[in-house]
C-alpha cells in the first residue's frame, strides 16, 4: 500500500462526507460574511498525516523521522511537491490539521476490521511527557491522570484497543490514565460477539454477565486466590496467543509513533492518534494467529 492508494481512499471518502454535508440544511449566512478557503485540500492533509508505515510510501508513520516538523520541512516539502502542488508551510500545515480530526474519526471508523467471533482486549498507555516533568505540564492540564500498570507508574492517557485475530482494529476508546481497564469494556464491545480474551485486570463478575447476556464471553485468566474452574482447551489455547494485541501496541507506539513528547496543541494530539492508529489498518503484515485452515489438498475421488 502507497501513499498513492492512501489519498485515493481518503479522498472518495472526503468526496461522499462533502456530499452528505451539502444535503443537510446550513445556517444562513450574515451579510459580509466571509468564509475561509484552503489552498490545500482537507483530503490531503489527512494523506500526509496518516501515510501508511510502509517502505514504499517512506511517510512520517514509519519513515525514522522522530518529530512531525523534521518530516515535513525535510521530506514533505522537498520530494512530494509534485503530487502535492498546493503545498503549504510548515506553520499553516499545523493550523489545518485540527480541522480534518472529525474527518479522520469517521474515516477510521469505515478501516475497522471484520468481527470473526475471536477478539482480543488489552490497554496501553500513552505518555504525554516523562514522568519528572509531570509537575509542570500544561498542555493537558485537567485532562490526564496519573496510572501504574505492570511496567510502573505513568503520567498521560490510557488507549482501550480490541482486534480480531487477524490484527484488524474493532473498536478503540482514549480515556485519561487512571480510568479501570473494566470500566469501557460495555461501550466497546456493543456490536462483538463469540469470545473476548483479556488479561486478569479485566476479571469481574458483573462484567462478564452483562456481556454473556448479550452473547459474548469473557475470557480471562484466574488469579492465584480465586478457585479453580473448567476452562475448554481451545480458550486455554487462545488465551496463551493473547499477546498478539502485545505486538499490536507495539507496532502502533514503535512504528505508527502514537506516543511522543512533543505535542503543543490538544488537537494536534488527537490528529496524530487518530491517524496513527489509520496508518496501522494499511500496513500489509498485521501480528495475527494461523488458526484456518488452508491449501488442503484435494480429496482423492471415491473409487467404486
Amino acid at each position: 500500500m502507497d501513499v498513492t492508494q492512501i489519498f485515493c481512499d481518503v479522498d472518495d471518502f472526503c468526496s461522499s462526507w462533502e456530499r452528505m454535508w451539502q444535503q443537510v440544511p446550513q445556517l444562513p449566512s450574515m451579510t459580509g460574511e466571509r468564509r475561509s478557503t484552503y489552498s490545500m485540500h482537507l483530503s490531503e492533509v489527512m494523506t500526509i498525516a496518516m501515510a501508511s508505515p510502509t517502505p514504499r510510501a517512506n511517510a512520517f508513520h514509519g519513515s525514522g523521522y522522530r518529530t512531525f516538523k523534521e518530516f515535513y520541512t525535510l521530506h514533505v516539502l522537498e520530494s512530494w511537491r509534485g503530487a502535492f502542488p498546493n503545498l503549504v508551510s510548515y506553520t499553516r500545515f499545523v493550523e489545518l490539521m485540527p480541522w480534518c480530526l472529525m474527518l479522520l474519526c469517521c474515516f477510521l471508523n469505515t478501516r475497522t476490521g471484520e468481527i470473526t467471533g475471536i477478539s482480543f482486549i488489552d490497554s496501553t498507555p500513552i505518555e504525554v511527557c516523562h514522568r519528572c516533568r509531570a509537575h509542570a505540564h500544561k498542555v493537558f492540564k485537567g485532562l490526564v491522570k496519573w496510572g501504574k500498570n505492570s511496567v510502573g507508574w505513568h503520567f498521560g492517557f490510557k488507549l482501550h484497543l480490541i482486534i480480531n485475530d487477524r490484527g484488524e482494529l474493532l473498536a478503540f476508546k482514549l480515556t485519561s490514565a487512571n480510568v479501570d481497564d473494566r470500566k469501557p469494556v460495555p461501550d466497546l464491545t456493543k456490536d462483538l460477539i463469540g469470545k473476548l480474551f483479556g488479561d486478569r485486570g479485566y476479571i469481574s463478575q458483573k462484567l462478564f454477565e452483562e456481556l454473556y447476556e448479550r452473547g459474548l464471553q469473557l475470557v480471562t485468566r484466574s488469579k492465584k486466590n480465586m478457585k479453580n474452574r473448567l476452562v475448554k482447551l481451545i480458550d486455554k489455547i487462545l488465551l496463551r496467543k493473547r499477546a498478539v494485541i502485545e505486538s499490536v501496541n507495539d507496532q502502533l507506539k514503535n512504528m505508527c509513533q502514537i506516543e511522543h513528547s512533543r505535542h503543543r496543541s490538544v488537537f494536534n494530539f488527537l490528529v496524530n492518534l487518530m491517524a496513527g492508529l489509520a496508518a496501522y489498518t494499511y500496513l500489509p503484515k498485521k501480528p495475527s494467529l494461523d488458526i484456518y485452515p488452508k491449501d488442503l489438498p484435494a480429496l482423492p475421488p471415491a473409487v467404486f
